[in-house]
């Protein structure tokens, strides 16, 4: 029996929030030692190349299995779907900025996005409610003090996380639309962040 039309969103859309939050594991090995964070840029590398592959043969191939149709969206049937975004994004990140702001930015995606969507009733091209946003900046506080504190100490590094926590939460809360698309905030949530973090430093020395 077929899930009703509502149902079977829901879970679609539970689906996909597992699959953004398995990215957070991408810094995991780095930060157990197993790996430098050359080899995390390498890694990260090699992983955007196989989904521009997944997407070259999805888009231009014509390549479809049931993956592509439970996790993407109608709006992604023909442009780079989600989870490429999120892999541009992250990698952008791993190779732009180093692990103290890099980290937390990936995680704000990886963490913080799923959060705020679990709040959000919105379409894509629609601001999210004012608890998606608050829940989104409150999370991405707490996912970067445990690096900026360390590094910059109590009163900088405090700064220092409100400023990639409240950029995050806004490319989160307001999508941008370019020619009437909504740019995915799979791809503006860790520069978001991290350029905050980055301002800030640059700021409070």
């Amino acid at each position: 029996m077929s899930l009703p039309a509502a149902a079977w969103r829901e879970r679609v859309e539970f689906e996909r929030r597992l699959v953004h939050a398995g990215g957070t594991l991408y810094p995991v090995p780095y930060l157990l030692g197993w790996l430098t964070w050359g080899e995390t840029r390498v890694f990260l590398g090699i992983a955007l190349a196989v989904v521009f592959a997944l997407e070259f043969l999805r888009l231009v191939v014509g390549l479809d299995h049931a993956v592509y149709r439970a996790l993407t969206r109608e709006y992604e049937a023909d442009a780079l779907a989600g989870y490429a975004l999120y892999q541009v994004s992250m990698t952008g990140a791993v190779l732009l900025f180093d692990p103290t702001l890099a980290i937390p930015a990936m995680w704000m995606l990886s963490v913080g996005d799923p959060v705020s969507g679990a709040l959000a009733d919105n379409e894509a091209t629609e601001a999210k409610r004012p608890a998606a946003w608050i829940a989104m900046a409150l999370v991405c506080f707490g996912l970067a003090v445990p690096f900026t504190i360390p590094a910059f100490g109590p009163n900088a590094g405090v700064v220092v996380a409100v400023a990639g926590a409240v950029p995050a939460a806004v490319a989160d809360g307001i999508p941008p639309i370019i020619r009437g698309i909504p740019v995915d905030d799979n791809l503006t949530i860790p520069p978001a962040a991290a350029g905050g973090m980055l301002l800030a430093i640059a700021l409070v020395g």
